[in-house]
């Protein structure tokens, strides 16, 4: 916990001599410690975006000319996606048209 001087607005120390409290650097104000200072906070979780959903993450995406592994369609839909880290480069997914087989380009 940072606490700041009120009459200098400088960052208080935390002294230990004699018992403890908090002291600024630069004036004599001394804000003694008379009870435990505590404070707790809670990192709110990153919500996930799925980009590879069935419905949604393949919607207005272009096709090309690529065989499917699968059914030999030569049609498929093609998105790039980063999954790595931002030096690496993209990954390239396809999905086919008709048996909508999704496979990666490696």
């Amino acid at each position: 916990m940072l606490m700041f001087c009120p009459q200098c607005g400088n960052m208080l120390a935390l002294e230990e001599d004699p018992g403890q409290r908090f002291a600024c650097r630069t004036c004599p104000y001394i804000y003694p410690i008379t009870k435990k200072l505590a404070t707790r906070s809670y990192m709110k979780k990153k919500e996930v975006d799925d980009v590879m959903s069935k419905e949604k993450g393949w919607e207005n995406v272009p096709a090309i000319d690529m065989t499917c592994p699968k059914c030999e369609n030569p049609r498929a839909f093609f998105q790039q996606i980063q999954i790595r880290s931002a030096d690496e480069p993209m990954s390239l997914f396809f999905k086919c048209c008709k048996c909508d087989h999704t496979w990666m380009e490696k």
